[in-house]
């Protein structure tokens, strides 16, 4: 497919959720006014991290930026209509509020999470710091032998219709003009200076012209960066989902909760669903979708039959495998315009937590592109600056 024109204000390289939200967010700026392209390769979306995502929420970050990010996040979500211009064709998204349980089995990570807890809720944010006898109470499911704290919320965490978003984003935007084609950026071409991209080489051979780029390519951002002569730290790394039946369901809903030994665990709808990263757990190729099937008997079924003796008993109906877009710096996102290549805009790296925090990372990329400046949540924090210093910016809540 073949755009209409040869040159706009806006090149979006991806067009899944993260670069759906920033074409939207264009959109909805009455201060942007320009022409906006979105270059897709896939328009099924099959193997991107949009389509194998387990659409999450969270406030329990240990950072206020990432709390306040998540914070956005609940409040597009409840009031989407709203935010998408009270259009009656808009549907309500789902917000499950059954929240995290981060569970902690040694002094140091209690001690982290009582911190943790002090900051999101300067923030706001209703996360509780639970006892070992405070937990048993609320969720007498768990074998608690092993754990000494945890920290828990029920207010705006726990699971959401993230495709509604994806799938109304990408509607309206078009609607309000932005084009989508499906095609691939397979070159960039930069002025003398080096400090601009001129224009970008789509596979079927036409060049545009862009006053801007934006690299929304997922897991393959270093890809797209690195035609415009940059590196970036973020690679696809392999996650696991498995969803399984209960023979004795619990009698209330299971909170996400996060086991020491690095297992996750919910309810989803009338089954469960977990997930947890390989033991080995390296770069993988792009296109590599390979399941390991010995994690589920080996790794996972053992730690939810001694998490919840209840789950003895489960048959696995459904499991995937999807990457993560892996900041292997700090496993943070990164965002807004490259220190040289000035008109060069990431928003790159979310390491699994890209479905939550789309709003206002879309958000600021658009403020970015239009002012040169974010005007609403300050997400400086996330810059490309700190990737070139080699500096982290320290998240100790990364699942």
């Amino acid at each position: 497919m073949t755009p209409t024109r040869t040159s706009y204000d806006v090149v979006i390289v991806g067009g899944a959720m993260i670069g759906s939200s920033v074409a939207w967010f264009l959109t909805d700026n009455p201060d942007f006014d320009g022409s906006v392209l979105v270059v897709e390769k896939d328009p099924t979306y099959e193997f991107t991290s949009t389509s194998h995502t387990n659409s999450c929420m969270r406030q329990q970050f240990s950072t206020a930026i990432n709390v306040r990010v998540s914070q956005f996040a609940a409040d597009f979500v409840k009031n989407f209509r709203e935010y998408m211009g009270g259009d009656a064709r808009v549907p309500q998204p789902l917000l499950q509020n059954y929240g995290y349980m981060y569970l902690a089995d040694n002094e140091d990570f209690a001690a982290t999470l009582r911190e943790s807890q002090k900051i999101q809720a300067a923030c706001g944010a209703g996360t509780k710091h639970m006892t070992r006898d405070e937990i048993a109470r609320d969720y007498p499911f768990y074998n608690l032998d092993d754990i000494i704290a945890a920290n828990h919320n029920l207010v705006d965490e726990g699971y959401f219709d993230g495709n509604t978003l994806f799938d109304w984003w990408k509607r309206s935007a078009r609607e309000r003009g932005v084009e989508y084609v499906t095609n691939e950026v397979v070159a960039m071409t930069c002025n003398q200076g080096g400090t601009r991209v001129e224009s970008v080489t789509l596979k079927s051979g036409e060049v545009i012209h862009c006053g801007t780029v934006v690299n929304a390519s997922g897991p393959r951002a270093v890809l797209t960066s690195r035609m415009a002569g940059i590196d970036i730290p973020v690679e696809p790394r392999k996650r696991y989902t498995f969803i399984f039946e209960a023979e004795k369901p619990l009698d209330r809903d299971l909170p996400l909760t996060i086991d020491p030994s690095g297992v996750h665990m919910r309810t989803d709808g009338t089954f469960y669903l977990a997930g947890c990263p390989p033991d080995d757990d390296p770069a993988v190729d792009y296109d590599d979708f390979v399941a390991d099937h010995s994690l589920w008997e080996d790794k996972v079924w053992p730690v939810l039959a001694t998490r919840i003796p209840q789950f003895e008993a489960i048959k696995l109906r459904n499991s995937w495998v999807g990457h993560y877009a892996y900041n292997t710096l700090d496993q943070n996102a990164i965002l807004g315009p490259h220190t040289v290549v000035e008109n060069f805009i990431f928003v790159n790296g979310f390491s699994g937590h890209g479905f939550q925090q789309s709003p206002a990372m879309g958000r600021g990329a658009a403020e970015m592109i239009t002012y040169g400046a974010y005007r609403t949540l300050d997400l400086s924090p996330f810059g490309y600056d700190r990737i070139e210093r080699g500096e982290k910016f320290v998240e100790k809540a990364v699942i």
